[in-house]
């Protein structure tokens, strides 16, 4: 596997601290745990809160209002800054691709603005302007270190990102993400095989297999079935217990994949694969290239392989031009799908798409209406889901942050194979985020499942004792510094 040795800080940062706050996606996600690497390798340690030496803003341009969220954060920084003038604040990720200098001009007291195509500048930036007592932006046009590449802070022992590719070469007319991150560009299979490999070597159990269009691996280097060899290989991984993937698009959606899913015992029963609309009509304005027919083909497929498979998905509600009936369609579309649950979004105009000037904006007030017509009928669903795993026995890996943690019940919280939230009753004295447990379920709500009975089987991991190990009393976390192993395939 090809590695890549940031450039070392002449500085002594020893005794510096950083925080990191992550907006966005999972592909946001994985650059902020190889920010936090980078730092740690220059020798910064981490910090909780306002009290650190660096903030890092992580940010994403996808959602609404993201500008004034980072503005928001960045005012309240600026008098800590005042009080303490050795303080440094970057801003990276999406936004900062999308505004570049726009956010100096803005809020002076930013001290570095880099993109997304050089998450690994940002130590050199933070010392370049600390000698130059100046803004330093840096904003790259093409990727020049694939971000895996880079050394990694985990936040879990027991679970971790895997990028297969990064950028997108679809043009969805609501989406601004191509123009952020690029073209699509992708990792060779043995890069990603040997990242894979050594995460499990330091005790992981469950990968995500990450890309902003993952079915579409491949075709850089000339292999449109390279996705499905991909999830076949990480079924020969000895100790890869579970392995998922995000997120698919329908349009390359093929049956060696699901092939490839039904066959691989460490797959998990799980998709998630985007929908937007159940409208051919708005698919067609949203640049989408499939429709309702074939996407529902696909799920058809997948539950005939996978009958137990639970499937998500995202859906944008209130589309310019979206009439009634192209709603009535979508809700049509979600009835037939049973998803077991659904990100929902308000469609909100996102500068720089082209949907954002396109002609019959929907009123806020009819897309309020649409939008809790909808999250009523996928509630009804989802419920109906979890309430028929009542009596069922699970598998949960045991997780961190994972939901509430009732202190009168003991409850603690982990996900089914499937990908469904699940609280238990479970001693934390003794089962350990990272182990594994089974448990019967007892109840089951629209959003998570619940078994407040004894726990049937719990098996201890090296995740669960890479935990105790990383949270006995010193900083927590797992700082991942990538071995050379393997050739790229």
């Amino acid at each position: 596997m090809t590695t890549f040795a940031a450039p070392a800080p002449a500085e002594d940062n020893s005794g510096r601290t950083y925080a990191i706050r992550t907006f966005g996606c999972q592909m946001n996600v994985h650059d902020s745990e190889r920010l936090a690497g980078l730092l740690e390798q220059a020798g910064y340690a981490r910090a909780d809160g306002d009290d650190a030496d660096v903030v890092v803003f992580n940010t994403c341009a996808v959602r609404e209002n993201a500008d004034n969220k980072l503005y928001g954060h960045l005012g309240m920084l600026r008098p800590v800054k005042r009080e303490r003038p050795g303080m440094q604040i970057a801003v990276g990720g999406c936004l900062a691709q999308k505004d570049r200098g726009e956010i100096v001009r803005k809020a002076p007291w930013v001290d570095v603005v880099f993109g997304t195509h050089n998450v690994h500048s940002l130590p050199v930036l933070l010392e370049r302007a600390r000698h130059n007592q100046e803004a330093q932006v840096e904003i790259l046009e093409s990727l020049e270190v694939f971000p895996s590449s880079l050394p990694s802070r985990r936040e879990s022992t027991y679970a971790g990102w895997v990028s297969v590719s990064v950028g997108c070469n679809n043009t969805c007319t609501f989406c601004i993400v191509p123009a952020l991150r690029g073209r699509e560009k992708d990792r060779r299979p043995g890069d990603v095989l040997a990242e894979v490999e050594a995460l499990v070597a330091d005790g992981v159990l469950e990968v995500t297999l990450l890309g902003q269009n993952v079915n579409s691996y491949g075709v850089e280097f000339g292999d449109r079935q390279a996705f499905g060899k991909l999830l076949r290989a990480c079924g020969e991984i000895d100790g890869l217990e579970r392995v998922r993937f995000t997120s698919p698009h329908p349009r390359d959606f093929t049956d060696d994949v699901i092939e490839a899913m039904a066959e691989t015992p460490n797959v998990c029963p799980s998709l998630h694969m985007p929908l937007q609309s159940g409208s051919d009509e708005v698919l067609k304005r949203m640049r989408r290239s499939y429709r309702s027919s074939r996407y529902l083909s696909i799920l058809s497929r997948v539950r005939e392989l996978i009958p137990h498979a639970a499937i998500t998905t995202d859906i944008i509600v209130g589309f310019p031009g979206e009439t009634e009936a192209d709603f009535q369609q979508t809700l049509d579309v979600v009835e037939q799908s049973r998803f077991s649950g659904a990100f929902t979004f308000q469609y909100s105009p996102r500068p720089g798409t082209p949907a954002a000037s396109m002609d019959e904006q929907v009123p806020k007030a009819v897309v309020q209406e649409r939008y809790e017509r909808l999250l009523a009928l996928q509630e009804e669903i989802s419920l109906a889901a979890n309430r028929s795993f009542v009596g069922e026995t699970v598998e949960v890996l045991v997780a961190t942050g994972e939901g509430r943690k009732d202190a009168r019940t003991h409850r603690m919280s982990g996900r089914a194979r499937d990908g469904r939230l699940v609280h238990f009753a479970g001693d934390p004295s003794v089962i350990r985020p990272g182990d594994v447990v089974t448990t019967e379920i007892t109840y089951g709500a629209p959003h998570h499942l619940v078994a407040d009975g004894a726990v049937l089987s719990h098996r201890r991991t090296r995740a669960g004792d890479a935990f105790a190990a990383a949270t006995a009393p010193r900083t927590p976390g797992v700082l991942l510094g990538m071995p050379k192993i393997g050739t790229p395939a």
